[in-house]
């Protein structure tokens, strides 16, 4: 694993965005650990995932992208950090689109914000986590009805390995039915490894309890 991940797994936990215990998905999966995005607080730790999303950014597509589309709400800051990140650390000036959750009638009108398309743009969606691919379809619709740019792929920030609707994974799911690349910064597999009986500033947060209740979980619903 390239020295960047483990740095962001840390880095996940340090935010308290990567967190143990007891959870309900909306999927109604009782699971024992939760990436919730919404806990990035700062300027410093947003500077930093946007740092960490433009590394996966241009391991995963390279050169081949213009924009980043992020979906409201949590992809939002999302993109706008990774696109900052882009320029100051890899000399790369993409713009940046995302949308409001309704349409405004008034002003400019319409629901999308920032880079408005034309139909040239090669784009990445930005998201932080795929559970079920809803969010990825509804960004779709939207931005067919939106210029209709070239979508190129999906990345997010960690690929929880589960299955979606079927027996493959959301991942797969989307990459099957749009015939679109998911990239992830990491992946839950590498987070179990990385962690394991490691100490993050005095405690351990997966033991081997935990890596027990978090293989049984992937047991469950997990894909290969």
């Amino acid at each position: 694993m390239e020295p960047y991940k483990e740095e962001f797994i840390t880095f996940l936990v340090r935010c308290g965005v990567l967190t143990f215990g007891r959870f309900q998905t909306k999927s109604g999966r009782t699971t024992p650990y939760f990436i919730n995005t919404g806990n990035y607080r700062t300027g410093e730790q947003l500077a930093r995932l946007g740092g960490f999303y433009a590394r996966a950014l241009v391991e995963g597509f390279g050169g081949g992208f213009d924009n980043l589309y992020g979906p409201a709400y949590k992809g939002i800051p999302l993109a706008v950090a990774a696109g900052i990140a882009l320029h100051g650390e890899h000399g790369r000036d993409v713009s940046v689109t995302y949308n409001r959750k309704e349409a405004k009638d008034h002003g400019e009108g319409g629901s999308l914000i920032g880079h408005r398309y034309d139909g040239t743009e090669r784009v990445v969606i930005i998201e932080d986590v795929i559970t079920a691919g809803t969010s990825v379809r509804e960004s779709l619709e939207i931005l067919r009805a939106g210029g209709n740019p070239k979508v190129i792929g999906v990345i997010v920030s960690v690929d929880r390995r589960e299955r979606g609707q079927s027996e493959l994974s959301a991942i797969q799911e989307i990459q099957q039915e749009f015939g679109l690349p998911v990239h992830s910064i990491v992946d839950v597999r590498q987070i179990i490894q990385y962690l394991h009986q490691r100490e993050i500033d005095g405690v351990v947060h997966i033991d081997d309890a935990m890596k027990g209740r978090m293989e049984g979980y992937l047991a469950e619903y997990g894909v290969p």
